[in-house]
Parts: structure tokens; sequence; C-alpha cells
């Protein structure tokens, strides 16, 4: 599957629409918004990541990633931004899987940073 660039974050992770599936899972990567005068990420960590994060998705059996952008520098370094107070998200590029959880939306998995440019641990997350 592709990955979802035009997705809306609800306000928070009990408001994903995480399918009643025993195995469904619901992936979102959080990444850096884009420099004004590069027009790449910010943030050379989310840069170095986003072929990997395309190779891993690319599949047709790979699920879908929805693809949520922090913005610029500033308000990602801003500690009450609404990714860190409300989404828990402290390190870009984030790769947070979410699925339900005797009938909740959890968290259960996450890889941050250089994590996701690990095959294995990539694989692990997929599994």
């Amino acid at each position: 599957m592709p990955l979802i660039k035009d997705f809306t974050l609800p306000a928070s992770a009990a408001h994903l629409d995480v399918s009643e599936a025993h195995d469904a899972k619901f992936i979102i990567a959080f990444i850096s918004g884009n420099d004004p005068v590069t027009h790449q990420p910010w943030c050379p960590d989310v840069r170095d990541a986003l072929p990997h994060l395309d190779a891993a998705f690319a599949h047709s059996d790979a699920p879908a990633v929805a693809v949520v952008s922090v913005g610029e520098k500033l308000v990602w370094k801003d500690p009450k931004n609404v990714y860190r107070t409300q989404w828990n998200i402290n390190n870009i590029p984030a790769l947070v899987r979410y699925q339900r959880v005797n009938g909740e939306i959890r968290e259960t998995a996450r890889l941050i940073e250089g994590e996701i440019l690990d095959q294995a641990k990539m694989q692990a997350f997929l599994a």
C-alpha cells in the first residue's frame, strides 16, 4: 500500500478508524515538515528514513501508513505542541502502530529515528 499523505490526524488515537478485525493495524509515520528553501524535510533523520519507509510500504501486501507532518522546526520544538501532548511523539521520524486491545485503540509498537533504518526492526514492526 502506498503512503497516505493527505491524512487528517484526529484529536487522539482513540478516534482513529481501526477495524474491529483481530489483526487490524493503523500505522502513522510522524515526520518533519519541509524546509521552505530546499523543499526537503528539515530533519536529517527524516530525510534518511523516507526511502526506507517508501520501500517498507511499497509492497501490495503491506499495510497503509498515514504520513503526518509535525510542521516547521519552531512548531516542533515547542514542548506544548499537539504531537508531544496528545500523541506522545517526542522524536521524529516516528513510526507508530495502533491496534484494538480489549476494545480500545492503543499503541502497540513504535520505531523512532534510526530504528526505522534497521531492516530487522522494521520487519518485526510490520509482523
